[in-house]
């Protein structure tokens, strides 16, 4: 049997409202990170983080290539996007 890792892509939510998309296998741990300051440079200063929203993937290869289209679409898109999950 073939158990299939689980992948994360999330957006966060910085204390000063900038949005960052990721994506993780344990989300948990990684908003852990980012609220530690240990997350990424962008979100270093920016803590605390807040989820806001996430997506289940069965690879990370169609997690990297969902993470690559929202990164580049503008915050009110990606607001839109939030609004309507």
């Amino acid at each position: 049997m073939v158990i299939k890792d689980i992948w994360y892509l999330y957006i966060i939510e910085c204390k000063d409202g900038k949005l960052y998309t990721g994506i993780s296998i344990d989300l948990k741990r990684r908003i852990e990170q980012h609220n530690r300051g240990h997350g990424c440079r962008f979100t270093k200063f920016r803590n605390p983080v807040k989820l806001v929203y996430k997506q289940i993937f069965s690879s990370r290869s169609e997690a990297l290539k969902r993470e690559a289209e929202i990164k580049g679409w503008k915050k009110d898109r990606k607001i839109e996007l939030l609004n309507n999950a």
